[in-house]
């Protein structure tokens, strides 16, 4: 007779390179920051691998999940990244200086591209958030939809400390979730955001202490998964929307998504 551990079938990586592993089951796909050494650290090969595993999502997958090995979730930018040299194989922030415009355009854009898909409208993301999620950590975060964090989340955007800007896409979401008063707040004094203030904020959609984290991440994308899939693509495009409409365009925007409902639902959609 098989014992128990036998019968467990260990799951097959999609994607596992660079810092980054992607694993799927079924609807839900798991994103997982493996550098726990590091306190996951990033680098611009980290960035590439994020992008790759957008693009490896297959078509099941409604949920996406973004959690992270040790500790912390991103202490943020390797320092690497500040030594003359840089990382083996990439331009060194000198190098990027002394370029063309539009190389050092072009490579910065390379470098979003690991955080720009997550808000797609075919997946819902979520971020399980635990100790330190700071500058490029806390962008990363910033990039999913939801947040749910553990009790001991120390988030800050340290990058205007280091006389840089927050570039990885953070600064949208920032000031749609807190306003632009508090976003300018955080970034210029690089301080740490808790978990309290977090949810209170808008930052974070719940704090649980950090062995429930985990389980509340699966109740979160539980709940999204019971409910109709085209259903959830068309009021988060809705939503995604909102902020670039004004109140007669969005109303407008409502009745076009409710038609195709109401259509697909009564089986005459396209």
């Amino acid at each position: 007779m098989a014992s128990p551990d036998q019968d467990v079938v260990p799951e097959v990586p999609a994607f596992d390179k660079d810092g980054v592993r992607l694993t799927v089951d079924d609807a839900i796909a798991t994103v997982t920051l493996t550098n726990p050494a590091k306190r996951n650290a990033q680098s611009p090969a980290l960035w590439r691998a994020l992008a790759e595993t957008g693009r490896l999502l297959p078509g099941s997958v409604r949920v996406v999940v973004l959690r992270a090995e040790g500790k912390s979730f991103s202490a943020g930018l390797d320092r690497q990244a500040f030594t003359p040299e840089g990382f083996d194989g990439e331009p060194s922030f000198v190098d990027l200086a002394r370029g063309e415009d539009a190389e050092l355009d072009a490579t910065i854009a390379g470098y979003q591209e690991g955080f720009t898909w997550w808000r797609r409208s075919d997946i819902v993301s979520i971020a399980a958030v635990q100790g330190h999620a700071i500058g490029a950590g806390f962008q990363l975060a910033l990039a999913c939809d939801l947040r749910v964090v553990a009790d001991d989340v120390q988030f800050a955007m340290r990058e205007t400390s280091l006389g840089l800007v927050p570039d990885l896409t953070g600064t949208h979401p920032l000031v749609g979730l807190v306003g632009y008063a508090r976003a300018l707040e955080i970034c210029a004094t690089g301080r740490f955001v808790h978990a309290e203030e977090a949810v209170s904020t808008g930052l974070a959609n719940v704090a649980v202490p950090a062995d429930q984290l985990s389980a509340a991440v699966r109740d979160l994308a539980s709940a999204i998964l019971a409910a109709p899939r085209d259903a959830v693509i068309e009021t988060k495009a809705l939503l995604l929307g909102a902020s670039g409409r004004d109140y007669d365009a969005q109303r407008t925007a409502e009745r076009a998504a409710q038609a195709r409902r109401l259509r697909d639902l009564a089986g005459v959609g396209e």
